[in-house]
Order: C-alpha cells, then structure tokens, then sequence
C-alpha cells in the first residue's frame, strides 16, 4: 500500500541565513512587532533573539533558537541561525526543523563566506529559498551587483533549476520594510509575511503513520528535567503519551510525556498536544542526546540521524596548577571541569572531549578557534579557573599520506594593503586564488591556505591593515600536508621570581620587548610577563625593588612612567602563546605561563633536548 504524503497547511518552520551584521536579528525584531506578537505599547529591548550576553557583547548569533509568530492564522516557527562556519552544528541541527529559508544579503558587501557556508546546507537540504537584499538604503549599496554575485554564488554551489529560480524581495530591516520592487512603495513586512504563506511549503507528513520527532536541541528546567526540542515528523503527541526514545547504539529507552510546550513568541507555552510539522519542547526522559528520535512505544521507528562535519582544530583543558589557583573562581577541582566539559557534548554536538596523556586533562575538539573560544569564556563567566594550550589543527591519514584542513578565506582590504598581505599569507603556505577591485578602492582577495596557517594571522592582519581589514573563511577541504610554516619569531619575558610586580623592574624590562603586565599586578615563576623582542625566552626578575642605600632626590626618581599595557583577551592569548606555553583562565583575569613553571626544570629540558640534538647530529 502506498503511502501518502501531505503537507500541514497551518505551519511553516522557516530558518534565517545571514552573514555577521547583515541585520538578521534587525529583521526578526520587526516581525514580531508586525504580527501582532508584542503589543503596541509593551517595552522590548532590541535584537531579542540574542538573548546570551557574549551574542550581545560580539554581535553575532551563537546558538540557533527557536521563537514563533502568527499571521493569518497560521503559525511561523523561525529559526535563527547562526552565520559563522565555526558554530557549524548548530546550523545543521537547526536546518532539521526548517522547511525554507530566508537569505538575507547586505546590499552593499553582498554574499559573504560564512553565509556561503549555511545556505550551503540549506540547499543540501533542498529547502525552499526566499532572497532579501537588506539596507538599500545605504548609500553605497549595489542592488544590481549583489543579486549577480548571489546568482554566482548559487551557481558555484551547484543549485538546481528550480533552487536557481528564487523570489527576490529588497528590505529595510530597521524600519520594517519590504518590497517586491525596488520602486514600489511600502511601509510594512506584509511582502514577506505573503511570500512566506504562498512560497514555503508546510512540513510534511506520511498519513497514518505514528508518531516520530528528532531531537534537535536540548534544554534544561529546574522543575521538570532534561527538556528534548525538536521537530514532528510523522503523527501527534499528547501529554502523558508512553513512548520510547532511540539512541545511537539503536537501545530503546522507555519514556512518559511528562510535559510539552511549543514556542509562542519568544517565550514558551504549555499545551496538551502537537500535530505533525510544529516545533515542542518534551519533557520526561533524562538521558537523550542531539540526534536521538523519540517516537512510538508499539511500533519504534528511527529517524534519519543528524550527521555533522567533524572537527577541525583541538585544544588541551587541565585544571589551573599555578601558584594562584583558586583565588579567583568557584570551580577549580579536576571533576568539575570533567563534569562541565562533558556536559557541553550533551548540548552542543560540534564539540568532541577525549581523556589527555595526563591526569586531570582533556583533548577538546571543535569546528574552529572561535567555538573552543566561545565555549571557554562562557566556562569562565560561570566561575571556571582553567588552563588551556594552543590550538592544533586536527590532521587525517589516507592512503599513508598525511592530509591537513584547508581554508578558503576572503580578504577585503585597502589596495595599499594588498602587499603586505600577500607576503604574509604566501609565507604560511596560503596561495592567492582570485582578485578583483570594486569602485570603493578596496580589494577582494581569496586565499587557499593551511588551517594552522591561520592560527595567531588574525591579530596580526589587523596590525597590517590597521584596523581597517575584513577576514572571513570556511572549511575548504583537506589537501595533502604542505610542509613546515613558521611561527612567532620573537620570545617570551618569563618571570623567575613570585610576588607583585614592580614598578621600577619594569621600567627596566621595557627595552627588553612588549610587557602585558603593570605595578602590582600578581606574579609567579613560570608566568610569561611580556614578549621578548629576541627570539629566544629571557628569565626576568618584575618583582625587583630599587635599592635605598643610595637615595636621591632627582625628581624622575619619584615617578616612573611606563608604557600603557593593552589587557589580554582571550583571542589574543590563543594566537600568542607556542607549544611549551599555556593560558591561565580565570573569572577576573588571563594570564599567559609556561607549561613547566619551574626554571630550573626548563633549563634541565632545554638541556637534554640539546644533548639529545648533538647525539642525533653524530648519528
């Protein structure tokens, strides 16, 4: 018997595709105003959607989340995607529960990288795409050139006929507007809210089948548990329905539907039961991961399980060893930072945790700089003290030959800047594939180069183009191994001594290289207190007091002036430190140390690594 397909009418679950600061949260805020889902007079904070302060503080969208309005009477289940390649397995999780898509371009710097990367997935996918030009009311905006450069884009994705054959509106997000034609008059969304309704297919469902959801996302409350979301693929669902739920082993645990909400605005609301294609929030099961599928006890089907890209780079987690440890934040224990680690990988499936070589360490692996960064601020503001290394490009082996992550990265840049750039870049193996000059001045270039290639670049292409230059990129693929490329030419300031920093042993260290540390800032063995200007690490005293046996009255003496010290963030640390270096985090501070504290340790290792290299040299 055939089975027959239908579509549920009364929904739509549309995902939003946009680059960094191409106005995506912008636009979501004038939907809900629009459709009725806020009151005329109600107070709301812009970009609601962002709703984790680091989104707020960086501009961009973390995690993907789920939010709802109504519009002639039927219900638009949004998505909010984020646009970075690095947050990868939230945008395929979230592109499960879509149906279509919105693309939202910037009328001025068109189709950028990271939105090549998502609307990659979304054509995979085979959703349906609306395309918005965003800001044509910028006064460089190139309407005619962004949709060319969009249908390019399409094009070098390999899109379809039909996927090529996609509406076009034109938006001003901060004002709520948006137009079929560049030349019609509008004052609303109503444009949109229409192409939606007519454009984007409701879910769809076999008939008579029974009831199957895919997990999604998870979430957690206080009074009810481990919360799984995720979309109805097939059948309805009722409060206290007995059902089973799928791991990826195959093992068929037992649950009861304890609770179940929907999103009805931004926030969640109880309901008794849900139909095929809407979005729910179920509670009672504890132990369900991104990927499983709850469905019917009497007749368990699997869903098609979420299949992610694997990660790309690794870091080293150990706890905080240094003489500090503990002063600063709540969680210092080995156990903790196993529990939280772990328990990231329930909610986050782009990230992978192994044991270390040590004790007490962890091998972190993630999509790219960006996600390891996020996740380790956020363990920070939640009262973590750690210690981390420098990321590594994760390698693969096929065939016996050794293959390495390639990123396809795009530079938007001064033309005066165009040397420099590529000098640095041809220096970490990067190869220059494609250049072109808009009416602006400003160059576009795109460079293939090694992932590794690109770990400490970022600070230092800012510095290049001072201040004024654009990198993004995304996972090219993996190529055979392109050999050695340099790193940090210069040393560290190492401090020998623990204590307070000093005033006047640093106005005699800044000849020595950059410090990062000022008077009374607290100091240990082992803990890197500047850069070298040298190429080699310089064991420093900063504690060092002047003597009072030969005082004088000369006027410089009583104050001394130092160079102001820009404070270490996170990003900065990362692209700093070398191999036998790590970062100290804590809630309040980030320091940079050695890997063995002790100097006369460093110097036995240094030491048996000469030794060594001479037997090697004689061999």
């Amino acid at each position: 018997m055939t089975k027959k397909i239908s579509y549920n009418s009364k929904i739509r679950n549309l995902a939003i595709i946009a680059h960094v600061d191409h106005g995506k949260t912008t636009l979501v805020d004038a939907m809900f105003r629009q459709s009725g889902t806020f009151r005329e007079n109600q107070v709301i904070e812009e970009r609601v959607m962002d709703k984790l302060d680091l989104e707020r503080e960086r501009g961009i969208t973390i995690a993907a989340k789920n939010c709802s309005i109504h519009y002639d009477e039927v219900k638009i289940n949004i998505i909010d995607t984020p646009g970075h390649a690095d947050f990868g397995s939230e945008v395929e999780r979230a592109l499960f529960m879509a149906d279509g898509a919105i693309l939202l371009v910037d009328a001025s710097e068109g189709p950028l990288p990271q939105t090549r990367f998502v609307l990659k997935k979304a054509l995979e996918k085979n959703l349906k795409i609306i395309v918005m030009i965003n800001k044509i009311d910028r006064s460089d905006a190139r309407v005619k050139e962004v949709i060319d450069e969009i249908f390019e884009l399409f094009i070098t994705l390999d899109a379809t006929d039909e996927q090529l054959d996609f509406p076009i509106l034109y938006s001003v997000g901060r004002d709520g507007v948006a137009k079929k034609k560049l030349e019609d008059e509008s004052k609303n969304l109503k444009p949109l809210f229409d192409l939606i309704l007519n454009y984007i297919p409701g879910p769809i469902y076999t008939e008579n089948e029974v009831f199957q959801m895919l997990v999604c996302d998870l979430g957690y409350s206080d009074y009810l548990g481990r919360l799984a979301i995720g979309k109805v693929i097939n059948g309805a669902v009722k409060k206290n329905d007995s059902l089973v739920c799928i791991d990826i082993d195959e093992k068929i645990k037992p649950l009861t539907v304890l609770n179940l909400q929907t999103y009805e605005g931004i926030k969640l609301k109880e309901i008794d039961g849900a139909d095929q294609g809407d979005i729910i929030i179920l509670a009672g099961i504890d132990n369900v991961r991104i990927g499983d599928t709850i469905c019917n006890r009497d007749n368990p089907k699997a869903a098609l399980r979420i299949m992610i890209d694997e990660p790309t780079v690794s870091m080293l987690f150990t706890v905080n060893t240094s003489p500090l440890s503990g002063r600063e934040g709540s969680y210092v224990q080995s156990s903790k930072l196993k529990e939280r680690l772990f328990k990231e990988t329930l909610k986050n499936v782009g990230i992978q945790i192994e044991e270390g070589d040590s004790p007490n360490a962890y091998n972190v692996k993630g999509r790219g700089e960006l996600q390891l960064a996020i996740l380790i601020e956020t363990m920070r503001r939640e009262g973590y003290e750690l210690t981390v290394g420098r990321p590594k490009v994760i390698m693969r082996e096929k065939n016996g030959e050794l293959l390495e992550p390639i990123e396809h990265i795009f530079i938007d840049a001064e033309d005066s800047y165009v040397g420099i750039v590529t000098e640095k870049l041809s220096q970490r193996k990067g190869i220059l594939s494609n250049m072109s000059t808009n009416s602006t001045g400003r160059v576009r270039m795109e460079f293939l180069i090694p992932s590794r290639g690109l770990i400490g670049y970022r600070s230092e292409f800012l510095t290049d183009t001072r201040g004024t230059g654009i990198m993004n990129g995304y996972l090219h693929g993996y190529e055979r191994y392109k050999g050695d490329i340099p790193t940090r030419h210069t040393g560290s300031l190492v401090s020998e001594k623990n204590g307070k920093a000093i005033a006047y042993a640093l106005s005699h260290l800044e000849t020595r290289g950059i410090l990062f540390v000022v008077p009374n800032d607290p100091v240990y063995e082992g803990m890197i207190i500047g850069e070298n200007n040298k190429d080699n690490d310089l064991n420093v005293n900063p504690t060092k007091e002047k003597r009072l046996s030969n005082m004088r009255s000369v006027s410089k003496d009583d104050a001394i002036m130092l160079t102001p010290v820009l404070p270490m963030t996170l990003e900065k640390a990362m692209e700093f430190i070398k191999d036998d270096e790590m970062i100290e985090i804590t809630p309040k501070s980030i320091r940079l140390r050695k890997r063995v504290l002790s100097v006369l340790e460093r110097k036995r290792m240094r030491g048996e690594k000469y030794k060594a290299d001479e037997e090697e040299d004689e061999d």
